[in-house]
C-alpha cells in the first residue's frame, strides 16, 4: 500500500525586502524556523509558510492569504498593538462582516501581499 500522508503544504510568500518581511512576521508572532539561501521558514503552532526573497510588483499585489482564526477581535487588538502601520508601513483595515458568513480584516505587509483574516460567523460569541 501507498504512504499518501501529507506532512505540509507551504505556499512561498514573496518578499520585496527580505530582512524587512522576516522582522515583520517575527512582530506578528510567527517563529523564524529556518533561513537560508533566500528562503525563511516560518511557524505559528502547527500552521507554516516560507517566505523567498523574489519581487515582482504584480505578483505581489495578487498574492494572497488566508488567516482563519478562532478569535477574530484578539488577532486585531494584538496587530493593531504592535502599530505594524508605522513600523513597516503596512495597512490594517477595519473588520467587516462578510456575506458568506465571516468577519474579516485585511492586512498588507511590507511587499503588498493581503492578509486576510477571517473568523467564521458561528464562532462568534454573543455579549
Amino acid at each position: 500500500m501507498n504512504n499518501l500522508n501529507v506532512i505540509a503544504i507551504q505556499p512561498f510568500v514573496p518578499a520585496k525586502c527580505f530582512s524587512s518581511s522576516i522582522k515583520f512576521y517575527q512582530a506578528l508572532g510567527f517563529e523564524l524556523v529556518s533561513e537560508h539561501s533566500g528562503i525563511a521558514a516560518f511557524r505559528y503552532q502547527s500552521y507554516s509558510f516560507l517566505l523567498q526573497d523574489f519581487y515582482e510588483p504584480k505578483h505581489c499585489e495578487n498574492y494572497m492569504m488566508h488567516l482563519h482564526v478562532s478569535d477574530l477581535n484578539a488577532w486585531y487588538q494584538h496587530l493593531l498593538a504592535l502599530e505594524l502601520e508605522h513600523s513597516f508601513r503596512c495597512k490594517l483595515t477595519e473588520i467587516i462582516t462578510q456575506p458568506w458568513g465571516m468577519r474579516e480584516f485585511c492586512l498588507y505587509d511590507p511587499s503588498g501581499v493581503l492578509w486576510r483574516v477571517a473568523q467564521n460567523n458561528d464562532d462568534v460569541q454573543q455579549c
